[in-house]
């Protein structure tokens, strides 16, 4: 019961707002009470992200790499995804959330986290070994999907806004989900020994970082997940109202947004990235945090575009001068850190150098 005690904190948070607490949501005004509303949910949902964190990596270990890290990372994608169609269906205030949720995450991800992983294994390490193929692999898909995702549409001339037309959107929606596809075939089955850690002497004998051998079936651990999941997609829709009334009447950077739901999307999964690095399990915190990068671009894009095809309402994906220089630095940075078979902490410093760029650029543009 205890192990489980975040499913009943947010079973008992949704039951509460579906019986009398969405009154709160509707009169937000206070900026105290909005405040104590927000630390509420996102606190709670924080809490239930490390419960399915939890069970994924149970299945990870009974199922073995890559599925363990992709069941976690499609999780946890889902939750983002859940926030971002919340806010498209009820808000108005943030119509450029969906672009900058993925923004965030991919320069939390590719430059924070991975930054973070490197310096911290590099640090214990020196330098740490990797499968270069499947980094590749994972590289080679995401730089074309988010370049089609966040910089073509800035530049399409078929819309006066930084958006797709019905035909485009259809287009890129498709096609990003047929790829994604494509990616999960090699990684699942075809090649699934590119997203295995190489074996070292070091590593020999010992087994992966985490936690002792799971005692229940993987059945028991996925329908635990699913139930972990409910309640946080449930409250996505609570939390998406309070953080589209923070952004219009604080006058923060709408930017900071997407990044509050890449917060709470990627915290339990980077902490689980930093563990594996600092055990010199690099290959499993490359799985994670790549990943995750991939994962929203190939899921969340054609998520977005279907439903502003569906209310028709154009979702706004282009980034502008100063978002793209930053992607495309990223991108071409990720590339070359991923180029090589083993990393040091001097990658991890320039990936870290890039994400405060990115922090200062929302305060300071």
């Amino acid at each position: 019961m205890r192990e489980e005690a975040s499913l009943i904190a947010t079973a008992t948070t949704l039951v509460a707002f579906q019986f009398g607490g969405d009154d709160w949501l509707t009169g937000l005004s206070d900026p105290l009470f909005a405040g104590i509303i927000f630390v509420w949910l996102f606190g709670v949902m924080l809490w239930a992200s490390f419960g399915v964190v939890r069970h994924a990596d149970a299945l990870a270990d009974l199922l073995g790499e890559p599925y363990g890290t992709l069941i976690l990372t499609i999780a946890v994608i889902s939750i983002e995804i859940a926030l971002i169609s919340a806010v498209m269906l009820t808000g108005e205030a943030a119509p450029t959330l969906a672009r900058d949720t993925m923004f965030a995450i991919l320069m939390i991800v590719l430059n924070g986290l991975v930054g973070a992983a490197l310096l911290v294994g590099g640090l214990r390490h020196r330098e740490q070994e990797y499968n270069l193929q499947g980094a590749r692999a994972f590289v080679a898909v995401l730089m074309p999907l988010a370049v089609f995702a966040l910089v073509l549409p800035k530049f399409t001339v078929s819309t006066s806004e930084a958006t797709f037309s019905a035909p485009q959107a259809l287009f890129f929606g498709v096609i990003t989900l047929l790829l994604y596809g494509v990616f999960l075939a090699i990684q699942t089955v075809r090649h699934r020994g590119f997203f295995q850690q190489p074996l070292t002497e070091n590593l020999i004998g010992h087994g992966e970082p985490g936690h002792a051998h799971p005692s229940r079936s993987a059945y028991y651990h996925f329908i635990l997940l699913l139930l972990a999941l409910l309640p946080i997609i449930l409250l996505s829709k609570r939390l998406a109202s309070v953080v589209d009334f923070g952004t219009v009447r604080f006058g923060v950077p709408a930017e900071l947004g997407g990044v509050v739901i890449a917060l709470l999307v990627l915290t339990p999964e980077g902490l689980a990235a930093l563990a594996s690095a600092r055990a010199n399990y690099l290959q499993r915190s490359v799985n994670l945090l790549l990943g995750s990068g991939l994962a929203t671009i190939g899921l969340t894009v054609p998520a977005v575009l279907a439903i502003g095809l569906l209310i028709n309402q154009p979702v706004t994906l282009g980034l502008d001068d100063t978002g793209t220089v930053m992607l495309v630095l990223t991108l071409v940075m990720s590339a070359m850190t991923f180029g090589g078979v083993r990393t040091n902490l001097l990658q991890g410093a320039v990936h870290l150098v890039l994400f405060f760029a990115y922090v200062l650029l929302i305060f300071s543009p």
